[in-house]
């Protein structure tokens, strides 16, 4: 059974399994402070608990617990290990917390899966003039990889050379658009000049 879990601060909803559900609301800590209740969505896409408490000795303190991290230490710990100690989303919404789709991820992984900061709105897609660049970045360095007609073809090509390197763990941009339907092989793409390399 899936649950869905309303945000205090956004029209969005947080997913849950049975079990998981079932534990954030019997858990006697979880439910002296109403935590399923004050799940604000965070700057960062997530779901966050935070609460100011007074200190004994004056002043206040501020209590934050990421729910996605918090579900993976007590659901997913033993997948956890020295290297592999981020948790990320595989479909990339931070806010579908079902264990399925948590997963622990190193440092590297989690860096190639953070929200790009394209204005096409797909990792390694740059628009110049009235075509688009697919690049990926290999050991630090940028390689070009074609120049495409459309945003989603240079997508799609980002996609199919971060599968080849990295597999599992590799980006892969959700298409806004589908593909342009051609009739015969898709063409190759035109190779434009290579962006210098910075160094």
């Amino acid at each position: 059974m899936l649950y869905k879990v309303k945000l205090k601060n956004a029209n969005e909803n947080v997913l849950l399994d049975a079990d998981v559900y079932e534990h954030l609301t019997s858990d006697k800590y979880l439910v002296k402070v109403d935590f399923i209740n004050n799940l604000r969505r965070h700057s960062s896409g997530c779901a966050v608990f935070q609460k100011t408490w007074p200190k004994a000795g004056g002043g206040y303190k501020t209590e934050t617990i990421y729910l996605h991290k918090y579900i993976a230490e007590k659901f997913l710990k033993k997948q956890r290990s020295r290297v592999k100690n981020l948790v990320g989303a595989l479909n990339g919404n931070k806010l579908d917390c079902r264990l399925e789709n948590l997963a622990w991820r190193s440092r590297s992984v989690a860096s190639r899966q953070r929200k790009t900061s394209s204005k096409v709105g797909y990792t390694g897609v740059y628009k110049e003039n009235k075509r688009y660049r697919a690049v990926i970045s290999i050991d630090r360095k940028s390689v070009h990889l074609g120049m495409f007609d459309t945003p989603e073809e240079a997508a799609h090509a980002y996609n199919l050379k971060s599968k080849e390197l990295y597999g599992a763990d590799g980006k892969i941009n959700v298409l806004k658009k589908p593909l342009p339907k051609r009739k015969g092989p898709a063409p190759k793409p035109r190779r434009g000049r290579p962006p210098k390399v910075r160094r």
